[in-house]
Order: structure tokens, then C-alpha cells, then sequence
């Protein structure tokens, strides 16, 4: 692994951020990872950690400007793991989520990784282009199955727009070498994963999408110790 490679990782949680760092750190990358906790410094495994507000997409450039001030080099590998939902107020309509509480929850779903893929788009063009450069959305079936609970209303309001536009990227910039996915674990035979998520799973494919290995598409569905599955 060449020693320029880095990935910035938005939104760090427990599970799917810390697994995938972990695994991105094993394969020699510098790693930045962002989340409302950040210190603004190194972690004894060099990860440089960073405060971010994904509700605030203005807030998102400067994320990239700090990777570039620490590590010399703008990411290869932007990662966008961050997700907001709010739960209706009313158990007994769907639509009693605030309108405020929607925006800001598209904010955090969909305009903010929108602004963080333009700012890797910027900091790729100054890259060799040899380099693999790959843009990973943490998805989830939202944006293709429409599951009857409340508390996922906003939430698969922002995965849909943003599958959208993760694909019209993908087909835009793919021929530049510029990859963006959609990553979406599923269950073995298709079904929504849920709380039955596997960090692990993720860091390992987010891994081979990382180097784009094999034909995956934009859509890139998956499941634990197989990888990339077509589900229809």
C-alpha cells in the first residue's frame, strides 16, 4: 500500500466507523475520521481525529482542508457514514416529523455527503492519476423498499436522493477513474440487515470497493463474507 493513500472517514460511530478506520489503518492508509466527538488531534495509532457538525454542510470543506494541512495530501478514499433520523412525534402519523426536523435531517443524509463529494472531486483532480480515488455512502434497501415505520421516514427520504445522486456520480465520473458507491449490506437472501449490521463486513468491502476490485456498481449491495451481491 503506497504511503500517500489516505481516507477520510464522516461520521465515526462504534460499529461500522470505528471497523472500517480500523481495517483502513491495517492497510497502510493515513486515516482521518470525523464525528461530533472529535479532539482535533492524533490518536496513539496516528488516526487524526476531527469535530464535525454534519447538520452544517457549510462546515464540511474545512474537513478536507485539515486532512490536507496534516497529512500533505488531499483523501483517495472519502467515506460518508454519517445518518440522522427523527421519530414522529405523533406514533400515529407518519407526517407529524417537524418540517426543521426534516431539513436538518437531509442535511445530515444528503446535502452534507453532496458537499463532501464535491470537495473530493476538488481534492482528486490534484491527485496522480494512477491513484484510486472512491466515494462510499453508507446506504441501507431505504432507497429501493419502502418499509412501513414511522421512524424511518426522513431517514429513507435522504438515502433515496442520495442513491440518486451517488449514481448519476458514478456514471458521470467513472470513466476518470473517479468511483462512487452506494454500499447497502443486506441479509443473504436480500432482506434489510437492520440492527443486524457487521462493522467488520463493511470494513472488508469498503476495502475492495477502496481499490476497485471486481465490477462493482454504484449500487453496491452486500453481504458478510461474500461481498458484492446482486439482489433484484
Amino acid at each position: 500500500m503506497a504511503a500517500n493513500n489516505v481516507v477520510l472517514i464522516l461520521g465515526a460511530g462504534p460499529r461500522i466507523g470505528a471497523s472500517v478506520a480500523g481495517k483502513f489503518a491495517s492497510n497502510g492508509y493515513k486515516v482521518a475520521v470525523a464525528s461530533r466527538s472529535g479532539s482535533g488531534t492524533k490518536n496513539v495509532e496516528g488516526i487524526l481525529s476531527l469535530k464535525a457538525d454534519f447538520a452544517k454542510p457549510d462546515s464540511i470543506p474545512a474537513l478536507f482542508d485539515a486532512v490536507k494541512t496534516e497529512f500533505h495530501t488531499f483523501p483517495n478514499v472519502v467515506i460518508y457514514n454519517a445518518a440522522s433520523l427523527t421519530n414522529p412525534p405523533d406514533k400515529d402519523s407518519v407526517l407529524s416529523v417537524p418540517a426543521d426536523s426534516v431539513a436538518s435531517d437531509l442535511n445530515v443524509n444528503t446535502v452534507s455527503p453532496y458537499v463532501a463529494a464535491q470537495q473530493a472531486i476538488r481534492g482528486w483532480e490534484t491527485l496522480p492519476k494512477e491513484t484510486k480515488k472512491s466515494f462510499i455512502y453508507t446506504g441501507n434497501i431505504l432507497n429501493v423498499s419502502i418499509v412501513p415505520a414511522p421512524l424511518f421516514l426522513d431517514l429513507g427520504m435522504g438515502k433515496s436522493a442520495s442513491a440518486y445522486w451517488i449514481g448519476v456520480a458514478d456514471a458521470s465520473y467513472s470513466a476518470r477513474g473517479f468511483r462512487f458507491f452506494y454500499a447497502d449490506e443486506r441479509q443473504a437472501d436480500g432482506k434489510i440487515i437492520g440492527a443486524a449490521l457487521d462493522g467488520a463486513a463493511h470494513g472488508e468491502f469498503y476495502a475492495q470497493l477502496a481499490n476497485h476490485e471486481g465490477n462493482v456498481p454504484w449500487n453496491a449491495t452486500f453481504v458478510k463474507s461474500k461481498g458484492y451481491v446482486q439482489f433484484k
